[in-house]
C-alpha cells in the first residue's frame, strides 16, 4: 500500500461479483477521469481494490476457474443469465476487466480468509483438502494481485493510509 503513489488513492471494496462488475468501472473511471480531466497519468494514482466475501473468486486466474469454476459460481451467486458454469474469470470478460486494471496499476487486495472458505467448499465437492486448495488458490491469483489476512482488515488499513474509500456492494 505504501509504495503506490500518494497524492492520489482509493480502494474500492467489492462483496459480491455485481459489486465487483461495478468496481471495475469505477476503478476504470478513476484511472480516465485523473487522466483525461486533471492530465495525471496512471502511474500516479493509487487504486486498490478489495475482493472479499462472494467477490474474493474472482480474484483467481482462469486457471483456476477451469478447475474449480462451477463451485465458486454456486457459492458467488452469479447472477440469473450468468453462465452457471463458468471456465475462466468473468471480470476479466468485456471491455474493462480486472486484467486492464491491473496493467493501468490497479493493485486488487485478495481475501484469504474468504479463499480459505471457498477452498473449503471446493475440498467438499473435489475430495481433496481445504490446505492444499488455499495453497493453489493462493498461487493462482489475478495479475497485481495479493492475498490479504482478511479483506475488510486491509479495507481499513488502506483507509489508514489517506486512501479514499468506494463501495459497490
Amino acid at each position: 500500500m505504501d509504495a503506490l503513489p500518494t497524492a492520489h488513492r482509493m480502494v474500492f471494496d467489492a462483496v459480491s461479483a455485481s459489486g465487483a462488475e461495478d468496481i471495475r468501472h469505477y476503478a476504470g473511471n478513476v484511472f480516465l477521469a485523473n487522466r483525461t480531466g486533471y492530465d495525471v497519468e496512471s502511474r500516479d494514482v493509487g487504486v486498490i481494490v478489495v475482493l472479499r466475501h462472494n467477490a474474493t473468486p474472482l480474484g483467481y486466474n482462469d486457471a483456476m476457474w477451469a478447475k474449480y469454476g462451477s463451485a465458486f459460481a454456486g457459492e458467488m451467486k452469479i447472477e440469473p443469465g450468468a453462465q452457471k458454469s463458468p471456465t475462466a474469470n468473468p471480470a476479466n470478460a468485456g471491455a474493462e476487466t480486472l486484467d486492464a486494471l491491473g496493467r493501468q496499476g490497479a493493485h486488487f487486495a485478495v481475501c484469504a480468509m474468504a479463499t480459505r472458505r471457498f477452498a473449503g467448499i471446493v475440498a467438499r465437492n473435489s475430495g481433496g483438502t481445504a490446505d492444499a486448495i488455499v495453497e493453489e488458490l493462493g498461487k493462482n491469483l489475478i495479475a497485481n494481485a495479493h492475498l490479504t489476512p482478511a479483506g475488510i482488515v486491509g479495507l481499513g488499513r488502506a483507509q489508514e493510509r489517506g486512501y479514499t474509500f468506494g463501495y459497490a456492494g
